[in-house]
């Protein structure tokens, strides 16, 4: 296959297509989430088809694939959003029934870290590396799953699944790049604190956080542990919204 110039007619052609389909392909992923979420393919209500019902899987990879060929347009936000919301559904699917189905992200054939390597790709392709630690930073705190995002760990889903954290350490070349991201990994830290203390300091998912997210830190303790940023894994290691509840 010929490679395409970046700057001749035809991948700009191919950009613009995508720019235009991003609204469209945002707009169905939320009405898929939001039926999704009110029980809509389980309940049978009106909004969706017998014949929908049971072809949601076709439809998830379906949405997948065209925000995918999204996230290569410019304007990387719709796209980005449609991408989230899945990842989103899909955290969801570990433990709640939107879909008849025993494993729904298996169904689905949805591997969650490829799906967020292509979005956080995009970012930091159109809007900078900052932009990228951001935004992947409080995602990763909210995405990251030990045991993956499938409900019984095992299948095609399973094998091509890696850790969100691994994600993050391909994106992550040089070692300021690693302490601008623990910078904003720490942000995020901070308002998972905050929106606990705001809810009476009891309801955190702190023995979760900690465990989710140790493969992660562990990254960190060995990248960050000799140089300008070790005062960050101090941080860290103190830090509220991982420690054990009293």
């Amino acid at each position: 296959m010929a490679v395409i110039d970046p700057s001749s007619a035809s991948a700009q052609a191919i950009r613009v297509a995508a720019d235009v389909e991003a609204d469209a392909v945002l707009s169905e992923v939320m009405e898929f989430a939001a039926l999704a979420r009110r029980g809509s393919y389980l309940a049978g209500d009106r909004l969706v088809s017998p014949k929908e019902r049971t072809r949601w899987r076709f439809t998830y990879q379906r949405l997948a694939k065209a925000t995918t060929r999204a996230l290569a347009g410019r304007d990387v936000e719709p796209a980005a959003s449609a991408m989230a919301t899945l990842i989103d559904l899909a955290c969801e699917l570990r433990s709640v029934d939107y879909f008849r189905s025993e494993d729904p992200v298996e169904a689905a054939r949805f591997v969650v870290s490829d799906a967020a390597a292509v979005m956080w790709s995009a970012i930091r392709r159109e809007h900078g590396f900052a932009a990228f630690c951001e935004r992947a930073a409080g995602q990763l705190l909210r995405w990251e799953s030990q045991g993956g995002w499938t409900r019984r760990g095992e299948g095609w889903v399973s094998e091509r699944e890696t850790t969100l954290a691994q994600v993050v350490a391909d994106m992550l070349p040089a070692p300021d790049a690693w302490g601008g991201f623990a910078d904003q990994y720490l942000r995020a830290l901070d308002g998972v604190a905050e929106r606990g203390r705001a809810a009476g300091g009891r309801r955190w998912d702190r023995l979760v956080l900690g465990a989710d997210l140790s493969a992660w830190h562990a990254l960190l303790r060995a990248r960050l542990a000799h140089g300008e940023y070790q005062d960050r894994l101090d941080v860290l290691a103190a830090h509220p919204a991982l420690a054990r509840p009293t």
